[in-house]
């Protein structure tokens, strides 16, 4: 099971590196979690540098995918060559979008003519795309999620987890990496929000 965080040049940390900590917490020999970039290197919105560990090409084959944020993601959807790279289908793949990576989808055209979330800074820009935009951090239809604001990337990592590996695997995630003496409150509001959007999903063990 291979699950690619898109993440670009001027990525926000908080967006790819809170959903990879928590979808990492899924320890199966199967499980890979890779951030996947254009290039070899990126360096995000304050200055951190990453490695890539897969290309976009892996992304697009891989079982599910989470579009990051940053600083330049309206550069990344006016480059018709790195846009043309970006082979997602839902019909394959769970796809998820954080703030301004919502604006991705709806540039591939994946989001359809269903609303989405995103953060207040993209919201004109997502409009402007043709989605309606919601007032709310999380939402998901059939097999497209969407995020706004950077702490909200723990419910679209709970949703992939959910969706994948059954609702138990998805609160035991959320309850190692909640604060000490708030475990019980951060899983019930991470399974609050995700928990309307896996319906038919098994509660595997």
């Amino acid at each position: 099971m291979h699950i690619a965080i898109l993440t670009f040049e001027g990525f926000n940390e908080l967006d790819s590196l809170v959903a990879l900590g928590i979808l990492n917490r899924v320890k199966k020999p199967d499980w890979r979690v890779s951030i996947a970039s254009p290039r070899a290197r990126v360096r995000s919105m304050n200055g951190v540098v990453l490695e890539a560990q897969a290309s976009l090409r892996e992304a697009s084959a891989a079982d599910a995918v989470i579009v990051g944020s940053g600083r330049q993601t309206r550069e990344v959807v006016a480059d018709a060559g790195l846009m043309a790279q970006l082979q997602l289908d839902p019909a394959r793949q769970l796809l998820g979008a954080q703030c301004s990576g919502t604006l991705v989808l709806a540039k591939l055209g994946l989001l359809g003519d269903v609303p989405a979330c995103t953060d207040l800074t993209t919201k004109p820009w997502v409009e402007e795309a043709g989605v309606d935009v919601l007032n709310q951090p999380f939402v998901a239809h059939g097999n497209v999620a969407t995020a706004g604001g950077c702490l909200a990337s723990q419910y679209l990592a709970a949703w992939v987890i959910a969706r994948l590996e059954g609702i138990e695997a998805a609160k035991s995630a959320m309850h190692y990496v909640a604060p000490v003496g708030e475990k019980d409150d951060y899983v019930a509001r991470a399974m609050r929000n995700v928990t309307p959007f896996l319906e038919g999903v098994l509660a595997k063990a």
